[in-house]
């Protein structure tokens, strides 16, 4: 309920408030992208930390560069397994952490 609810709110600021500043962040995927990943994919509290200090570090004081969230527990196992049907490819850093790639292949069902 709560997740839903600030995708939601995510998605409002990137369809209509990223076109006022478009460009401007610092890393890539924008934060705005990056808090969406992290609310889908980690619990709100860890999402909440990342996201935060994600934005805090945007700014003229940090080199920024590409920055990829870090999946913190793997919990679900896809049933399908198929370049079209995977939303995210992860990418194993440290023991059960992993980083978060985007697969811009993904044809299914829009959030």
């Amino acid at each position: 309920m709560i997740r839903k609810f600030l995708l939601k709110l995510l998605w409002f600021y990137q369809k209509f408030f990223t076109l006022i500043g478009y460009g401007s962040c610092r890393y890539y995927p924008s934060c705005s992208e990056y808090a969406k990943i992290n609310f889908e994919n980690n619990s709100i509290s860890s999402a909440f930390y990342h996201t935060f200090t994600r934005i805090l570090r945007c700014n003229q004081l940090f080199e920024g560069g590409i920055e990829y969230p870090v999946l913190d527990k793997l919990s679900l196992k896809p049933a399908k397994l198929g370049v079209d049907s995977i939303k995210y490819w992860l990418v194993p850093t440290k023991k059960n952490r992993f980083f978060i790639i985007k697969n811009f292949s993904f044809k299914g069902r829009p959030c």
